[in-house]
C-alpha cells in the first residue's frame, strides 16, 4: 500500500487597482477607497484622487471642530416630479432613484452640478462660515444643492453634515490624516 501526499500550494492573489476616469465623482473615489483591504491602499487612493471637494468633505466629516449648522437626520425633500407625497425625504428619493436605473440615467442626463463644482459653497453650512444668512435660506440652499447633484453625491453630503460618512464608506479619521498630512486638524469653529 502506497500513501501519496498531495501538497497544496497557496496562490497569492493580487488585486489590481481600478483606475477611475479623470475628474471622477466623489462617490466613485470613496467607493474605491472602501474596496481596498489595507489602510495603505486606502491612503494611496485618497492621495491619487485628491481634490478640493474631497478634502472639504473629509475635513467637514472628520474634524470635530467643524460643526454643521444644518438639522441632523434625513433632509425633507419633494421634487416637482414627486409631489404625490408631500413628506418624502431626500434619502427616500435617492433610494427610489437607485432602485430604478432608467430613472437614474434620466436624472444624470439632466444633472447640472457635482460636489467638485459646489465645494466652494460648503462654508454656508458650517458654524462660523456664513452667519449672515437665515436658517431658512441656509436650509433652502442645501436642499437646492442636493436636488442638483447625482443621488450618490447628495447622499455623501447628507452623511457628511451628520458626520456619518464612515457608516457607509470604510475609512476612518486616521486613514484620512495619514493620506493628507498637510491638513491642520482642529480649531476651525
Amino acid at each position: 500500500m502506497t500513501i501519496t501526499k498531495t501538497k497544496k500550494t497557496a496562490t497569492k492573489t493580487t488585486t489590481e487597482t481600478v483606475q477611475l476616469q479623470p475628474n471622477p465623482f466623489q462617490h466613485e473615489i470613496l467607493e474605491l477607497v472602501s474596496k481596498q483591504r489595507t489602510n495603505q491602499k486606502k491612503i494611496e487612493i485618497l492621495q491619487e484622487y485628491r481634490n478640493d471637494a474631497l478634502v472639504s468633505i473629509l475635513i467637514w466629516n472628520f474634524d470635530e471642530s467643524v460643526i454643521s449648522i444644518l438639522p441632523e437626520g434625513p433632509v425633507p425633500y419633494s421634487s416637482s416630479q414627486e409631489q404625490t407625497s408631500g413628506n418624502d425625504t431626500l434619502s427616500g428619493s435617492i433610494e427610489k432613484q437607485l432602485s430604478n436605473p432608467s430613472k437614474l440615467d434620466s436624472h444624470m442626463a439632466t444633472q447640472r452640478t457635482s460636489l467638485r463644482k459646489e465645494a466652494s459653497i460648503f462654508y454656508n453650512f458650517i458654524k462660523g462660515g456664513n452667519d449672515s444668512i437665515s436658517k431658512i435660506r441656509r436650509e433652502t440652499m442645501f436642499i437646492n444643492l442636493l436636488e442638483g447633484l447625482h443621488p450618490l453625491e447628495a447622499e455623501i453630503l447628507i452623511l457628511t453634515k451628520d458626520k456619518q460618512l464612515a457608516s457607509k464608506y470604510k475609512m476612518n479619521h486616521q486613514v484620512v490624516m495619514d493620506a493628507y498630512p498637510d491638513i491642520q486638524w482642529g480649531g476651525r469653529s
